[in-house]
């Protein structure tokens, strides 16, 4: 498996970058969607990216649209609504799979390393089954809004429910702790 930092993507104006232009850095990577109940967490990611930045902490956005079809527009599209109706600053990114055939090798290489999340994980499988949504194995992203957090030397120390939101006093604790 190769590290974290050698794996290549594309912000979200399809300039081409890898992560280790984050090395040093501790980060929250986020797969987000616009269209979702989860979507005000934007907010709070905002606000985790104003508050730790200063420290090392990067919030890093990777939209998706493997639930309920939640982020159907285009990369274009997605940064427009972002800034304007969350005012989001921290770093964001193209579109990838997180789960699945043709899975982004980011996500696959954070969820081998960190196959199941902390939180309430039954909970968000029961409430999405209710709507008829189907849920996968433990080890595959559940749905929009699923956090990692990697430290400072590109290890994926924590993963996170998308029912956590940004302010859990769990994922603070987390983000203090790696940021030292």
């Amino acid at each position: 498996m190769p590290s974290i930092y050698e794996i290549s993507t594309k912000r979200i104006d399809g300039a081409a970058t890898k992560l280790d232009a984050f090395k040093g850095k501790a980060m929250l990577i986020v797969n987000v969607a616009s269209k979702c109940g989860l979507t005000p967490q934007y907010e709070g990611l905002e606000k985790l990216h104003e508050k730790y930045a200063g420290r090392g902490l990067a919030v890093l956005g990777f939209p998706a649209n493997e639930f309920g079809a939640q982020e159907p527009g285009t990369n274009a599209e997605i940064k427009d609504f972002c800034t304007t109706k969350y005012n989001v600053t921290f770093p964001m990114f193209e579109k990838i799979v997180v789960k699945g055939e043709g899975q982004h090798p980011l996500y696959k290489a954070l969820t081998t390393a960190q196959p199941k999340a902390q939180g309430d994980v039954a909970g968000m499988k029961a409430r999405l089954e209710s709507y008829g949504m189907k849920t996968g194995r433990d080890d595959e992203i559940l749905w929009n809004f699923e956090k990692f957090l990697v430290d400072r030397k590109g290890d994926v120390v924590a993963r996170f429910a998308p029912s956590t939101p940004p302010d859990d006093p769990a994922l603070v604790g987390a983000i203090e702790k790696v940021l030292g």
